[in-house]
């Protein structure tokens, strides 16, 4: 990889690569994919019968980068960088979890996909905020899906959102 190449794209050159590499191109938009999602989602109700918001901000995200399946390339800034599979069903059994999420934020969240090795959860706000959810807490990764790529592919620290 040489590195003095300059990014063609809005990404850094280490996040464009991995991007690239996982068969994201600029112009990317399976929009026919992205409503087959939004209607699974939809259409899923919990057994207590929580459900899904489903809004413009997370179709586009599923449009774009919905089904990659990105490896960090390179070392981290402060984390080690986390591999993800940009899947919105990796949420469709924490409609709950979101709803949750999305009051506490006075907002509606919707799942974006998982980290791989933790299975920690990502999330899209109606503003296209990005969130990651896992067991530890809940984090805030940027206030585009964008800056949630470049957050987790180049290890840089998100910040932990306060407790209720």
């Amino acid at each position: 990889m040489h590195t003095d190449r300059t990014s063609t794209t809005r990404f850094s050159v280490p996040v464009d690569v991995a991007l690239r590499a996982a068969g994201w191109q600029p112009g990317r938009w399976d929009i026919k994919q992205a409503e087959i999602w939004a209607d699974t989602l939809r259409d899923h109700a919990s057994p207590a019968g929580h459900r899904h918001a489903v809004f413009p901000a997370a179709v586009e995200a599923w449009a774009e980068f919905g089904g990659l399946r990105l490896t960090a390339q390179g070392p981290g800034r402060r984390l080690a960088p986390v591999g993800l599979h940009l899947d919105p069903l990796h949420g469709l059994h924490m409609a709950r979890t979101l709803g949750d999420l999305g009051r506490a934020l006075d907002t509606e969240v919707c799942p974006l996909g998982h980290e791989t090795d933790t299975r920690s959860l990502l999330a899209i706000d109606t503003e296209g905020r990005a969130y990651a959810l896992d067991h530890t807490g809940d984090w805030y990764l940027g206030p585009t899906v964008d800056a949630a790529l470049t957050t987790l592919l180049s290890g840089i620290e998100p910040v932990r959102m306060a407790a209720g």
